[in-house]
């Protein structure tokens, strides 16, 4: 038998099939689709949703809403966020400087992130972890908070650090590399047409006008050279096996205030001032023999860490009475590459931790170690040691996030709070900006008429672990157009509770 046309052919040999193949292709692929649909939505409901984040909460960590902007003086880039209470001239988080223009741009949008909505179906949450979660008082609103308190542990929040049952509790390594805040890194330097404005704009003797002044000075008899390759590098040639001290003596009232660029800079005077601190520097030395090291101080007592170019680390403290003490070393070997090594110390939730390179030396100085904290006002010193011939570069300081409480409703200093079960406590990285467990004031909405207690975010409301930000300040091909060509500097996974120390 022979058919005249193929489609025919084709009708009697598939009489299941259409007689047009480009219907069936278009019903395939509406097929096709219809999946994938399912697939996403049943992915989103029960796997990873994406969200964005609208305020400032959690900023630094993640952000709002915000302004990008870049000091005129010593080109320094940080943020200003959309929901600042008010818009007058930000300031600098790194020099001071204050801008003279109310206008900061073109507003960002949020950080958007893929939350885990599965995981605690099969694990427990864990402290430090960043969580999305239905707002107690009105379950309609998602909020995202960072998990400090679990169920039937007491809280409470002393000198900015948290304590869980009378003792201090301390943030793994990733989490408390994501929340160190700058005071100051060397590497930004005023311009010099910059400074000269800065001289011509002052007013009398108002601080926010000043000219700048290099913070970083040498003690008497110490002999830093803090200009050797320009006044971003620092140099050290000494044959006399002394100690050489820089002394880090910034001018600004509130440089180590628990403060956040991120804000508006109002009522910033009336901040804590915080000590937990870190330095670090990238260290070569220059001679066979010699030392590179820092010298931190918390209330009146000062920690030292410091690394023998031969490859001893070693920490130590000196009391307010001058009693000097070493409390920990090791011989780690050479520790300095050819062309220098990281160098870092740090003095955190009652610990102290000297890095260099691949090696590291901590040491516990217990849960008593700073009782006289409340009485002591002062900023606290810090300092570069160096011994030899060295270079430092990078030369940056941080400060740790500090938990404000002072009138906090609950966990406040004096005042434990104790979660009971499926109870958990959130607090906003963002501290002074943030409306968390500390203040709420509203009783939790449940089904059913279900009351929870206030302060509290119940089991019920978690929705997730929120754990990388995909998408974050998207640039735009013209002035007045959407922001469309994606960013990839900005993403980054969000870390949350481990067993990592820091």
């Amino acid at each position: 038998m022979r058919f005249e046309h193929p489609t025919e052919e084709l009708t009697f040999r598939y009489p299941h099939r259409r007689r047009s193949t480009t219907v069936e292709g278009i019903v395939n692929t509406l097929d096709w689709l219809l999946v994938a649909l399912i697939l996403a939505l049943v992915f989103r409901a029960f796997a990873v949703e994406a969200f964005q984040i609208p305020t400032g909460s959690m900023a630094e960590t993640l952000k709002g809403a915000h302004w990008h902007l870049r000091c005129l003086r010593c080109g320094k880039p940080y943020d200003l966020g959309g929901d600042s209470d008010t818009l007058g001239r930000p300031s600098c988080p790194n020099c001071g400087y204050v801008q003279q223009e109310t206008a900061v741009g073109v507003l960002s949008n949020g950080d958007r992130i893929f939350v885990n909505k599965c995981i605690y179906q099969f694990a427990d949450p864990k402290r430090w972890d960043v969580i999305v979660f239905k707002n107690p008082p009105n379950p309609q609103e998602n909020y995202i908070k960072r998990l400090i308190g679990l169920p039937g542990e007491t809280l409470e929040i002393r000198d900015g650090d948290v304590y869980v049952n009378g003792r201090i509790v301390r943030k793994p390594r990733k989490v408390q590399q994501e929340l160190w805040m700058g005071i100051y890194e060397n590497d930004y330097q005023p311009m010099e047409a910059a400074a000269r404005f800065a001289g011509e704009i002052r007013q009398g003797d108002d601080p926010e006008h000043r000219v700048w002044e290099p913070p970083f000075e040498n003690e008497p008899n110490s002999r830093w050279d803090v200009s050797c390759e320009g006044s971003a590098v620092f140099c050290l040639k000494a044959e006399d096996g002394a100690e050489h001290r820089l002394l880090f003596s910034d001018r600004r009232p509130d440089a180590f205030r628990a403060t956040y660029a991120y804000n508006d800079r109002y009522y910033n005077s009336n901040k804590p001032i915080c000590s937990d601190l870190m330095i670090r520097f990238w260290a070569e030395p220059l001679s066979a023999t010699g030392q590179a090291g820092a010298l931190l101080e918390k209330y009146g007592t000062a920690f030292m860490g410091r690394v023998d170019f031969s490859g001893r680390l070693t920490l130590e403290t000196i009391t307010p009475e001058g009693v000097r003490k070493e409390l920990r070393s090791m011989e780690a070997g050479p520790v300095f590459r050819r062309g220098g090594t990281w160098f870092e110390f740090a003095n955190v939730d009652h610990r102290l931790v000297l890095r260099c390179g691949r090696h590291r030396l901590s040491y516990d100085l217990g849960p008593e170690a700073f009782a006289a904290s409340g009485r002591m006002r002062r900023n606290p010193q810090v300092k570069i040691l160096g011994q030899g011939a060295v270079r430092l570069r990078h030369v940056g300081l941080y400060r740790d996030m500090y938990y404000m409480s002072g009138d906090a409703l609950r966990a406040r200093t004096g005042r434990p709070f104790t979660l009971e079960e499926d109870e958990f406590f959130v607090c906003g990285d963002n501290s002074p900006n943030s409306f968390d467990s500390r203040q709420w004031s509203a009783e939790g909405l449940g089904n059913n008429g279900r009351r929870y207690r206030t302060g509290i975010v119940p089991r019920d409301f978690l929705m997730g672990k929120a754990f990388f930000v995909y998408w974050s300040d998207a640039f735009r091909p013209r002035e007045h157009m959407m922001p469309i060509l994606p960013n990839l500097e900005p993403l980054h996974l969000i870390y949350g509770g481990s067993e990592e120390m820091y």
